[in-house]
Order: structure tokens, then sequence, then C-alpha cells
């Protein structure tokens, strides 16, 4: 945690040397190393990020994006704000959280500049918005390390993370608006 937290080495080197240190003190056998890969999670992982590619690539996650932020836009500043958080939010359940920022924050800041608002705020609804992928397994990788061995089913992230999502847009709106708009 030491390691990670102070940047020395990234997170994954660390989590591997924590397995090699595991296995080689014996806390772990091999076999329960091994056993313990959830090789439907490593694949839907691999998945999720040709799938980011893809989005990326041809254009969809784009015009997703500036879509909806269009559509909000006759709802003046606060509406924009709603909808650059939204297509934030969603585009983060398809691909990951920083594909998802670097997608929609041109489009935020545009915006912002168009509405005459400050693009501070427009960039930190979209940062908040990238993180909050609640409600599928592949919106955050953290949710797809829990989700096979915590028993938990595709449905149970839309019924408890629709309502965790519904209040981060909420809140993110209010403290934008108090404090930027």
């Amino acid at each position: 945690i030491v390691l990670a937290g102070s940047s020395l080495m990234p997170i994954l080197n660390v989590s591997l040397l924590a397995g090699l240190v595991l296995v080689g003190l014996g806390v772990l056998a091999p076999s329960q190393a091994r056993d313990s890969i959830d090789l439907n999670v490593v694949l839907l992982v691999a998945g999720s990020f040709g799938l980011a590619a893809a989005m990326e690539a041809s254009g969809l996650a784009q015009r997703i994006a500036s879509g909806l932020v269009d559509l909000m836009n006759p709802f003046g500043v606060l509406g924009v704000l709603v909808g650059v958080v939204v297509a934030t939010m969603f585009l983060t359940e398809l691909v990951s959280n920083a594909a998802a920022a670097v997608v929609v924050f041109p489009i935020a800041f545009a915006a912002a500049l168009d509405l005459g608002a400050d693009p501070v705020g427009f960039a930190v609804a979209v940062a908040i918005g990238a993180s909050a992928g609640f409600l599928t397994p592949i919106g955050y990788q953290t949710n797809m390390m829990v989700y096979g061995p915590g028993g938990y089913r595709f449905a149970d992230y839309i019924r408890l993370g629709a309502p965790l999502s519904a209040f981060s847009m909420v809140t993110t709106v209010a403290m934008v608006n108090a404090v930027w708009l």
C-alpha cells in the first residue's frame, strides 16, 4: 500500500509483488492463487478495452457525448451541465473512465465557453462523472474485481447503482452550480 500510495511503483506491479510474497511466504498455496483468478473477469476487462477502442476510433463516443450536450442546450447552463455529467457517466459505463473524460472534456470546455460559464466547473463535472461508474460491472475496474467473487449479477449493479448515480449527478450539478456558475 505504501509503495502504490507513494507512487514508487504502479499499483499493478505492487499487486503482483504482493501476490508473489504471499505465495513465497506460504500464506497462499500456488494452487489457491491460481484458482482465485476469475477468467470471466479477465475476459470482461479485455473485452471492455476493445469496446472502448472501437467506440473512440469510430467516433461513436464523441457523437453520444456531443448529442446529449446539444440536446440539453435549450435548458441553458444548468441543462448543459446536466448533459455533460450524464454523457460522462454514460460513457464511463461503456469505456474506461479516462477515455470517457478524454472524449467529453473538449465538448464540455467548448460548451462552457459558448455559454459564458466557467470551464473549470465543467471540467470538475467531467472528472466526477467519469469516476461515477456504478451502473455496470464494466463501469469501473473495482466493479469487475468484485463481480465474480461477490456473486453479483449484472442487474445488481443497475438496481443499486441507479440511485447512487442519480445522487452523484444531482450532487455534482448542485456543487458545481454553487461554486463555479
